[in-house]
């Protein structure tokens, strides 16, 4: 076994060398070929450019020149000559004159410089007659101007100005063809500049190719070698695979022997860890596959304590419940009664899960859902809750066409539609059951609450009505509407009732309309002001026809009528008088 061990080092040995050496051929090729590069992109920027620069300077200076001689003549042909301005610009001309030479002569040793490098190509016979025809243009030029600058200077001396017209024509024609050589000269350099940059990309295209070329034969190489590792680790990957095979199949009770000291024996024993984290996450499964919602069984893998002590949190609960069950399920067939609440709890659930909430249970054609810590925070259970109740409503009339269809009638033999209650309120949470199942749930006052919530919808003739904890924690963030004030069966104080109505800033002018007159209306209605309370009712009635609530206490008002509250009365609906 320790010779097999060393074949395998030696082998891995072998690859890591071959691909080390092809690693340093290619760093020297691409470090070889990339100062090539750098040496023909040096000269290009150093030289050729510069060179051309200063062949397209000589040109300025060449304007240059004949502005100063022209404001020269200028200055001698006015009245009162200024012989301090004129000879400034003397200066300037002769400056300007001086600078020719120089732009050409530096342009010349730039491009003798390139002739004279042996490290780069170049078209050194182009470059050459380039370098004589600036040498030539400017001979020719000084040649030419210097007798006509002579003259021209003695005929303005004498004011004889006609003469002096006259040869500056002839110093402008002689500037104007000295131009026309020196623009040619430089379309040739420019030629010359662009085969130079031609060269440079062409150098790097190819150190591409190479480097390319060299690190596929590098992968080729390591391939090579590696299927000659292969046959020396056949056996335990073998191991390997008989252990894969029977964690495949659910069996994670035997492990693989280690009987290598090498990455195989290091790759063997992690498998054994692995099968130990498999069976811990199976006793996990088995210990919280009871839970229903996903969220429950992450947070309680992550605290099992909560699961075991139990905690009192202020949650948000949700009791859901579907109108006109009953009545519907005994015109069904079993099958088609299935078909409906499966898809009614997939529709209703989504808009639960969508918002953050957890699906506690179905009970019945009733959804339970909660909100609050450990899954959010706590500021959001109540918010959450509304826009989760208000996507639920949404979805009723996609659902009422659906549920025909699904069961392939016409309609359905009762229209469905939703009731929603939602309270705020300290519960107690925790695992309750058996050993055979336990659920993760929560009790309390406030699921008491929602729950009477759902069930005072078909009082009201409303869908979603909530507590007055949840109103105040909600806010203005949601569209709410005070209906009334409800005394609940074992609670010492009767509390407001809000519906939930809209998302913020979502009424229409009609609901805006309905929401103001009901609030007159149930002010007037707990002043015991009946007149002005009907009046304020009927005109929500206007506003939104049918709108349940105000057709609710338009009854009850038409009770106290005919039969007067008591003293003692104060505005409240009490429960059990329902």
């Amino acid at each position: 076994m320790p010779i097999f061990n060393q074949s395998i080092r030696r082998k891995i040995v072998g690859i890591a060398l071959g691909l080390i050496v092809l690693m340093l051929v290619t760093s020297i090729l691409s470090m070889v070929m990339s100062s090539q590069v750098g040496v023909l992109l040096d000269e290009l920027t150093n030289r050729y450019i510069p060179a051309y620069g200063d062949l397209a300077r000589a040109n300025i200076r060449s304007l240059e020149r004949s502005v100063a001689l022209r404001r020269m003549v200028m200055m001698k042909m006015q009245a009162s000559s200024d012989e301090e301005a004129y000879a400034a610009r003397l200066r300037e001309f002769e400056e300007a004159d001086r600078k020719i030479e120089e732009e050409a002569e530096g342009a010349r040793k730039l491009i003798n410089a390139i002739i004279d490098d042996p490290r780069t190509p170049s078209d050194n016979a182009a470059l050459a007659r380039i370098e004589i025809r600036i040498e030539t243009a400017v001979t020719e030029l000084r040649r030419e101007l210097n007798e006509d600058h002579a003259k021209l200077l003695k005929q303005v001396d004498a004011k004889q100005m006609a003469e002096a017209r006259g040869t500056l024509e002839h110093i402008d024609a002689i500037r104007d063809q000295f131009n026309q050589k020196f623009d040619a000269i430089r379309a040739d350099m420019l030629t010359q500049v662009f085969a130079a940059t031609s060269q440079v990309i062409g150098h790097q295209r190819q150190a591409i190719v190479v480097s390319g070329i060299v690190t596929l034969l590098a992968a080729i190489v390591g391939f090579a070698f590696a299927l000659l590792v292969s046959s020396g680790i056949t056996r335990p990957v073998r191991l390997l695979l008989a252990g894969t095979r029977e964690v495949e199949a659910g069996r994670f009770d035997k492990t693989i022997a280690v009987s290598t000291q090498d990455e195989i024996g290091e790759l063997a024993a992690a498998f054994n860890r692995m099968i130990e984290q498999l069976r811990h996450n199976e006793r996990i499964r088995e210990t919280f596959g009871r839970y229903i919602d996903p969220k429950v069984v992450q947070g309680l893998i992550e605290r099992p304590e909560v699961a075991i002590d139990g905690q009192r949190r202020v949650m948000t609960i949700m009791f859901c419940d579907m109108s006109g069950f009953t009545s519907m399920s005994e015109g069904m067939t079993p099958r088609g009664l299935v078909k409906v609440m499966n898809h009614y709890f997939t529709v209703m659930s989504v808009p639960i899960r969508s918002n953050r909430g957890v699906i506690d249970k179905y009970i019945g054609d009733a959804i339970m859902a909660y909100w609050g810590p450990p899954f959010i925070e706590e500021d959001e259970p109540a918010l959450l809750a509304g826009c989760a109740a208000i996507d639920m409503a949404d979805q009723v009339p996609a659902l009422q066409r659906q549920l025909p269809d699904l069961l392939g009638i016409r309609a359905m033999p009762v229209p469905c539609d939703l009731r929603i209650g939602i309270a705020t309120g300290e519960v107690l949470t925790g695992s309750i059951g058996s050993e055979l199942m336990m659920s993760f749930t929560v009790m309390g006052d406030a699921v008491n609450l929602a729950s009477r919530l759902e069930a005072v919808n078909k009082v009201y003739g409303t869908r979603i009505l909530i507590a007055q904890a949840t109103a105040d924690a909600i806010g203005e963030r949601l569209e709410l509407r005070e209906i009334d004030r409800l005394a609940v069966a074992g609670q010492s104080a009767p509390q407001a009732i809000f519906e939930v109505m809209a998302r913020a800033g979502a009424l229409t002018a009609a609901q805006d309309g309905l929401r103001a007159h009901f609030a007159e209306g149930l002010a007037a209605y707990r002043a015991r002001r009946f007149d002005e309370a009907r009046a304020a009712f009927n005109a929500a009635l206007e506003a939104v026809p049918g709108d349940g609530p105000s057709r609710t206490l338009l009854s009850r008002i038409a009770q106290f009528e005919a039969d007067p509250p008591g003293e003692g009365w104060d505005g409240a609906w009490r429960l059990e008088q329902k």
